[in-house]
């Protein structure tokens, strides 16, 4: 876990002496800019709340204190916080800052429920524990993760376990839903309470014909409409999702000034290449051609994957680039001629490609692929046209007319109905990437690289 600190009143003063004699304000954009954090970071600092110590020092630092113990506050009382610990975020983390300060200043302000969607390792869990990070404060954390199947998710057994774990005693009598709900919410709009939901697809139920995204607990919706509808709330919500809640969005309509809903998408190419200065391979990185930078782009910017690969980079191969990529850039510079060949020569149907960009070494099939399999087995158990529409899409090498889709189905004999019911699934998990509108006013969709690499595998297996 993070350690962290707080200013003391005292250090406060001496830390404001040294601003001072610089000519800044007490929230200078130089100051913040040269220790390297945001504004809402160095607002906490000034309130005396705990920031990590890294960033604390180099708040001081950057006024000039290099003695910065003497600024923190060292009373008993800084030893009783309860923070949460991080699984994914760590030291490593790179990029993002425009969005963490966007999301930062949304949940500080008026949005209760924060809900981070996307495809599997995108990077929702990290960017979640990030933004905890940077919210740390007054709040009492506390996180869940509904993937184990063992643990109960139902919203009377989860309710009961938060507020006792918060110390309510709860009559058996008082033990049903409805009245579990009244005092959950009431406890949340009195306290601060910052609370982080990973997998909360795993809450989600549907069919094939009304659609897939409504809670399986429907007290679970209730909750967070409830949530929503107080006049006013001082705690904090931050959901993690493969799947879009539909019926949670639907239903909380009108509170949209009161939650929000963000997509990731990979890492832009100046923080693919922070990622792997972080990493320490350099390798040539100012270079468009060069592996590194290849490797950034064929995978898209996929978080997990680039790190997969920088950690087996440096852990198999010394961290030398040249023979990382002596062994395995057939597979990359396979995919980077198919994806060249599709947008500039119009060749855009790959029947022949197996791309491996998952499987190609054992870490990969170890922290990637076996993960992109749970979302196709989700998808094939939960809406099986919409995995075999999917799978049969794979043949595409990049953005295509979304008729061009659905028209695979078609060819099977899959009435209208069913076609937009497939391709809708599809949109509400994040499986469809836009590209934008053609020249003849048709909407574009692709497969996130990563993904088509899976699904490839999965086609060539279709009954």
């Amino acid at each position: 876990m993070a350690v962290s600190l707080k200013a003391s009143k005292e250090g406060l003063e001496i830390v404001d002496r040294e601003r001072r004699k610089k000519g800044w304000q007490a929230t200078a954009v130089a100051w913040y800019s040269a220790a390297k954090t945001s504004e809402a970071t160095l607002k906490r600092f000034r309130r005396k709340i705990p920031i990590q110590q890294d960033v604390f020092v180099a708040i001081c630092q950057a006024v000039g204190i290099e003695n910065w113990e003497e600024i923190v506050d060292n009373t008993p009382t800084m030893q009783t916080a309860s923070y949460m610990d991080f699984s994914v975020y760590d030291d490593a983390w790179v990029g993002r800052e425009s969005l963490i300060q966007q999301l930062s200043d949304r949940v500080t302000s008026s949005c209760r429920v924060l809900l981070l969607v996307g495809i599997t390792g995108i990077g929702k869990t990290a960017l979640a524990e990030k933004l905890v990070e940077e919210l740390r404060g007054d709040w009492t954390e506390l996180r869940d993760n509904f993937e184990d199947d063992k643990k109960a998710s139902d919203f009377a057994s989860v309710a009961l376990e938060w507020l006792e774990k918060w110390g309510e005693t709860v009559p058996k009598e008082e033990r049903k839903p409805e009245q579990l709900l009244r005092r959950l919410v009431k406890r949340l709009r009195e306290n601060r309470y910052l609370i982080l939901i990973d997998s909360l697809e795993y809450l989600l139920t549907g069919n094939e014909e009304e659609g897939w995204g409504d809670f399986a607990d429907e007290w679970w919706g209730k909750f967070f409409v409830s949530l929503l509808a107080e006049s006013s709330c001082q705690s904090r919500f931050i959901l993690t999702s493969q799947d879009l809640p539909t019926k949670f969005e639907a239903e909380c309509e009108r509170y949209r000034n009161l939650w929000s809903c963000q997509l990731l998408k990979g890492l832009e190419i100046p923080e693919q290449v922070a990622l792997f200065q972080k990493a320490e391979l350099d390798g040539d990185l100012e270079l468009p051609h060069s592996p590194l930078r290849v490797i950034g782009e064929v995978y898209d910017g996929h978080p997990l994957a680039l790190r997969t690969i920088a950690g087996e980079i440096k852990g198999s191969y010394g961290g030398k680039v040249r023979a990382y990529w002596k062994d395995n850039s057939r597979y990359i510079e396979e995919v980077k001629e198919a994806i060249d060949e599709a947008r500039n020569e119009g060749i855009v149907q790959g029947d022949e490609d197996r791309w491996q960009l998952a499987s190609y070494t054992k870490v990969l099939r170890r922290k990637i692929k076996e993960r992109i399999e749970k979302t196709f087995e989700r998808l094939k158990n939960d809406v099986y046209d919409a995995y075999v529409l999917f799978c049969m899409a794979s043949i595409y090498r990049c953005e295509v007319k979304e008729k061009w889709w659905v028209i695979n189905l078609e060819d099977e004999g899959y009435s209208e109905e069913r076609q937009k019911a497939a391709m809708q699934t599809l949109r509400e998990r994040y499986l469809v990437e836009y590209g934008g509108i053609d020249d003849e006013d048709n909407r574009l969709v692709g497969q996130h690289n990563l993904i088509r690499s899976v699904a490839i595998d999965h086609r060539l297996i279709l009954p």
